[in-house]
């Protein structure tokens, strides 16, 4: 840990920082056990009550959340993606993959006209990690890679934004693809397509590819989109 003794000014918000700047660099990933207080409270060199007031405000920004008679854990990296991670916990299957069409059409678009060498690698890569987790049936495994392709396509349009938002909206998208690929056991949605045309620099071809690879997806749910006029039902 890179955690230092705190100055005795502010010591709340000082911890604060420390906590969510070990969050934010990646020392405590999202799902990590963070230290106990009396760890925390012996590091940081302050009382535990500071400590229990910095992790309350971190848990009420929705980066950390406490579960009785176990621990803290890590459940985002910024308050936005914790307040993102808490809507999405009551959205339809199919309001998500509705957003991610949004944001992952136009990545494809906007990667197709800005890509490097090195992003093309990326997504090759990704590309191919993610077609042998599926021909193995190794689930777990083909979630994590299928979410690396679309975080690669959306890292090569090189807009840090939408890179921001889409990572905040990671931890629902696990969600999604792992429904999808329960879903889809008989039948992959061959992403190729899409890496092709970002690689050649067809921003349309890109973006009907992701397009079409979404639909597929959303058909194979069941779910017809909302009506115009009426909310969809919420899970109960």
């Amino acid at each position: 840990m890179t955690l230092r003794t705190a100055r005795r000014s502010s010591l709340v918000d000082q911890v604060i920082e420390q906590l969510r700047s070990e969050i934010t660099g990646g020392g405590w990933p999202v799902g990590a056990k963070i230290p106990p207080e009396p760890v925390l409270s012996e590091t940081l060199g302050v009382g535990r009550n500071t400590v229990r007031e910095a992790v309350r405000a971190l848990t009420h920004a929705g980066l950390l959340e406490s579960l009785q008679g176990d621990g803290t854990y890590v459940r985002a990296t910024s308050e936005l993606s914790g307040a993102v991670r808490r809507r999405l916990e009551t959205a339809e299957l199919v309001e998500i993959l509705e957003v991610r069409r949004g944001l992952e059409v136009e990545a494809a678009r906007l990667a197709a006209t800005r890509r490097t060498d090195a992003d093309i690698a990326a997504i090759a890569v990704a590309l191919a990690r993610r077609d042998a987790a599926w021909v193995a049936g190794e689930h777990s495994t083909f979630v994590e890679a299928d979410l690396e392709f679309h975080t690669a396509v959306v890292d090569a349009t090189h807009n840090r934004v939408l890179t921001d938002l889409y990572r905040d909206f990671s931890a629902a998208l696990r969600a999604s693809i792992g429904a999808a690929g329960t879903l889809l056991e008989h039948s992959d949605v061959p992403h190729g397509p899409i890496a092709a045309a970002i690689e050649a620099g067809e921003a349309d071809a890109a973006s009907q590819a992701t397009h079409a690879c979404l639909d597929q997806i959303l058909a194979s749910t069941g779910q017809a989109a909302p009506e115009a006029g009426r909310r969809p039902e919420t899970a109960s």
